[in-house]
């Protein structure tokens, strides 16, 4: 019976061109185990958002059938994602429904309707952008069938009872962390320039209030003569830095909320002549491989870790809550700061 309920769930989404991860053995590629949530992350009480609705005590990873939203496929953190999540499902043996919005919201709405129809036993989603969810959040909560955020939050407007919890990163302590770093790396200040994620996304939002604060509290010497949005993509973060060092010529620094624009911005430093990672600081947010090895060449500074392995924590908060359990309403991830200096060293461990 369970393969004919898999079996009619998957030709459901098929209209949506929605991919499906079937039941399949362990893979030498699966995020690591100890990657998973600490114990206390998952058993820690908070408020329920699903009080009204029937637990099911005997669910078990095989049995449990999961929906998620990604928002697309624009980097390779992104894609590090992706890959933890399909991978976390294979090695426990969820059935994994997976829409790629193509940085749509309005497709991450329709899938989230899918999985309601298919009656999927809990959604994940990276919400695109973080307004707008409460009226399909809302037909999810009247299904029972709970919602946990992924790597991306939603604004306050958002009834936290819609919801069960957000796992992923402090994106304002992420953009302090970089203020920081940047600021060591040019003591005598100077203008520097900012290239911001997509608009209305959390991370972009939160990134730029943690860096801009810490900016015009600690360092008055720097100077942000433009902030603009490359919206998280190599493309527009050349397009955007290329056009700005044009009107900004003496900038000291580049401040990029993700890896991949920091990469574009260094395409556009070296096109126009100027020596990125040296004449100008280039400190961004991710720590993607490709990064890593533009610290080992010299063209970049720093990268504040922004992990995206949380397949592991994600399946583990959906048993939980599904099997009628408590979790954290922030479940954080590990994540660290990588410079230069080291990339050489560390490069050989990135996943992503």
């Amino acid at each position: 019976m369970l393969n004919i309920k898999r079996i009619g769930l998957l030709l459901l989404v098929a209209g949506l061109a929605l991919s499906a991860c079937q039941t399949a053995a362990p893979t030498e590629e699966a995020a690591p185990a100890e990657q998973a949530a600490p114990a206390e992350a998952v058993e820690a009480p908070a408020e329920e958002a699903m009080t009204a609705c029937e637990a099911k005590p005997d669910m078990t990873y095989e049995t449990m059938t999961i929906g998620f939203a990604q928002v697309g496929a624009e980097s390779g953190w992104r894609d590090g994602e992706t890959k933890s999540i399909r991978d976390t499902a294979t090695e426990l043996g969820v059935n994994l429904l997976f829409s790629d919005a193509q940085q749509k919201q309005e497709n991450q709405i329709k899938a989230i309707r899918t999985f309601i129809a298919a009656g999927v036993d809990a959604i994940g989603i990276a919400p695109v952008v973080t307004t707008g969810w409460e009226t399909v959040f809302q037909e999810a909560k009247d299904a029972c069938i709970p919602i946990l955020l992924v790597d991306r939050g939603v604004d306050a407007s958002v009834p936290e009872d819609l919801y069960v919890t957000f796992i992923g990163s402090d994106f304002i302590l992420e953009g302090k962390n970089a203020a920081i770093e940047l600021a060591q790396l040019i003591p005598d200040g100077g203008d520097i320039i900012e290239l911001e994620g997509t608009t209305g996304a959390g991370p972009a939002i939160d990134r730029k209030k943690g860096f801009e604060d810490e900016i015009a509290a600690s360092y008055p010497n720097i100077n942000i003569v433009a902030s603009q949005t490359g919206d998280f993509t190599l493309a527009g973060g050349k397009e955007v830095t290329a056009a700005l060092i044009k009107k900004y010529p003496d900038i000291v620094a580049v401040y990029a909320h993700n890896d991949e624009m920091a990469l574009g911005a260094i395409q556009a430093l070296e096109e126009a002549g100027m020596k990125p990672g040296t004449d100008v600081k280039v400190v961004s947010i991710d720590g993607e491989k490709a990064i890593f090895q533009a610290m080992v060449e010299g063209k970049a500074n720093v990268t504040v870790e922004c992990s995206p392995l949380l397949g592991p924590q994600f399946f583990e908060a959906a048993l939980t809550t599904v099997q009628g359990g408590t979790v954290d309403r922030w479940i954080k991830s590990n994540e660290g700061i990588f410079r230069q200096d080291t990339a050489a060293d560390d490069i050989s461990s990135r996943v992503y």
